[in-house]
């Protein structure tokens, strides 16, 4: 590390231990990295809260970049657990918002030209505020109303700065925290350096929303606000203005509260299995309600993306879960995972029959799906499976429309509104007529692993004849015992040469006693040798290969809570 970066891990370590996790940091070494222990005590607040909360509180403190991550984790349900999600989700940017001028200076860097020549006007007081950019209403030069998005100065240099240092601390974590096997931190913070580098471009986002705008233009009860290309730039973008109210803060009669429900789920389900994009994002400050019932996103820094197969899965594990079939649940999740090792399907079948029996007791409409999708996710940890990221975003997204249907039109039943989405999709996978669908691809793989089968058995069995057959058979325990073995090996190899040594050293030099104060010189260096030898065999005994202890984070984590 480079001194600057030394003393950002300083600080860090410093506000960490204000905020409850200096014992932590102390386990993990960072003092010895630094030099000295810095002594602080714990804040007031902290001592009264929660782990969850401090940690929240703790990348709050942290700045820009370490709020972006929580924010990034916040949609992570398969790596943290539900008290974690709903703290990170709490996560706000309180930032003083940049003058006007720096606005203008950036606004003519991105863009070449003055403000003047592309602006009518700049509304001095801007909408909305935080740590990647703020947004002002302005007017074009043509007289349409739109909203300007402009990133904050020296943002994208502070934040690769920040993720030099998280990218350190990830590699220091890996080395000193055991339960790092299923998500490793450095995998983690090379997810979230290319989500926060998407962000910080612009393009993308105007290149998700031109993308939406397409998906969506036959479909009336959805407004998307169009770009303005000429007026946007990698750290600027421009959008149509949208007048509206957020959904959450409008006063509606329960006959318009319906309709409303049916739009968001209609939209909820075009995005999910026709268009394979989704807002991935749906909280109701991104949603405006517009007159006749019309409903406008915003804020399309944050997508998902399912291809075609992607969706036929999730339709076939919605299908699983609505009639109980804990069999294809297990095997499903496991289909779609990456395992980390070799999973134990009985187990993960039975565990996930008790959570079906738990969550889907009372009727479909009913269900409390964040708690049921949660679960699933944690199990899916526990058996050491990764989930892609797409379905992780998924489960929040899902959630949070959900939330918002319940508040607006708790009767609906959303299994039943669902279920004919979920027949089209199926129809369309089995139906002959669309080459695209999956029942050509499923024959077609069928044909050519037919073609392949008769030349694999031939080969086969010719390997077989000629004994060029081989099987392979690994295991955890034959490689920890070839290791032990390895060990005991060189072990009692190195032990007979230092014997050896010792022996020979007195032969060798027996015929030459170099004497000093009647001790044999040559002898006792031959000795010294040997013993130098054994001490280095001892050594690599104890320590090569099986490292320093490593902290335990969950039993760490448990200790404080009962603190608590």
């Amino acid at each position: 590390m480079i001194l600057q970066d030394l003393n950002r891990v300083r600080q860090i370590s410093v506000i960490a231990a204000r905020h409850g996790f200096g014992e932590l940091a102390e386990r993990a070494g960072l003092w010895r990295i630094l030099g000295r222990k810095e002594k602080v005590e714990v804040s007031p607040e902290a001592q009264r809260a929660s782990t969850a909360r401090r940690f929240r509180m703790l990348l709050s403190d942290l700045g820009p970049t370490f709020i972006k991550l929580g924010q990034v984790l916040s949609t992570r349900a398969d790596l943290l657990p539900a008290e974690y999600i709903d703290e990170l989700s709490l996560l706000q940017d309180h930032v003083v918002p940049i003058p006007l001028e720096q606005v203008h200076a950036q606004i003519r860097d991105s863009l070449g030209k003055e403000v003047q020549e592309l602006f009518a006007q700049i509304d001095p007081v801007p909408l909305a505020a935080a740590s990647i950019a703020q947004v002002h209403r302005a007017i074009t030069l043509q007289g349409d109303e739109v909203v300007v998005k402009v990133q904050r100065p020296g943002i994208a240099a502070s934040i690769d700065s920040d993720l030099g240092v998280l990218r350190s601390l990830a590699r220091l974590l890996e080395a000193v925290v055991e339960e790092t096997g299923v998500y490793t931190p450095s995998g983690i913070v090379d997810e979230f350096d290319r989500a926060i580098h998407e962000e910080l471009d612009f393009i993308n986002e105007a290149n998700n929303i031109r993308a939406f705008l397409e998906n969506h233009r036959e479909r009336p009860y959805l407004k998307i606000p169009r770009v303005y290309s000429e007026l946007s730039a990698r750290t600027v973008l421009t959008l149509e203005f949208i007048r509206g109210v957020k959904i959450n803060q409008a006063e509606l009669p329960e006959e318009d509260r319906k309709v409303i429900a049916q739009h968001i789920l209609e939209a909820s389900f075009r995005q999910l299995f026709e268009d394979g994009l989704f807002h991935g994002d749906p909280h109701p400050g991104n949603i405006l309600l517009l007159e006749g019932n019309r409903l406008a996103l915003l804020d399309f820094g944050v997508v998902g993306r399912l291809s075609r197969p992607m969706q036929e899965t999730l339709v076939m594990l919605c299908l699983a879960v609505a009639l109980k079939d804990s069999d294809s649940v297990a095997r499903i999740l496991y289909r779609v995972g990456v395992p980390d090792a070799r999973a134990n399907l009985v187990g993960f079948r039975n565990d996930i029959e008790g959570i079906l029996g738990q969550h889907l007791a009372t009727t479909l409409g009913q269900v409390d799906t964040r708690s049921l999708l949660r679960d699933l996710l944690d199990l899916a940890v526990k058996y050491r499976i990764r989930i892609p990221k797409e379905y992780a975003l998924l489960s929040r997204a899902s959630v949070s429309t959900e939330g918002m249907l319940r508040s607006l039109y708790p009767e609906m039943n959303i299994i039943e509104v669902a279920l004919p989405y979920a027949k089209e999709l199926l129809a369309g996978r089995y139906d002959p007529s669309q080459l695209q669908g999956g029942l050509m691809r499923t024959l077609l793989r069928f044909q050519s692993m037919a073609a392949d089968l008769p030349t694999q058995l031939s080969q086969i069995l010719l390997d077989m004849e000629s004994g060029k057959f081989t099987v392979t058979v690994r295991a955890d325990q034959f490689e920890k015992l070839n290791e032990n073995l390895r060990s005991a090996a060189v072990i009692a190899f190195l032990g007979l040469c230092a014997c050896g040594f010792i022996v020979g050293a007195f032969i060798a030099f027996a015929p030459k006693p170099w004497m000093y104060g009647g001790v044999p010189v040559l002898g006792v260096v031959g000795i010294a040798l040997a013993a130098a030898l054994f001490g280095a065999v001892f050594t690599w005994y104890l320590f090569g290969g099986r490292g320093l202890g490593k902290v335990r984070l969950s039993r760490f984590l448990k200790k404080q809570q009962k603190r608590k």
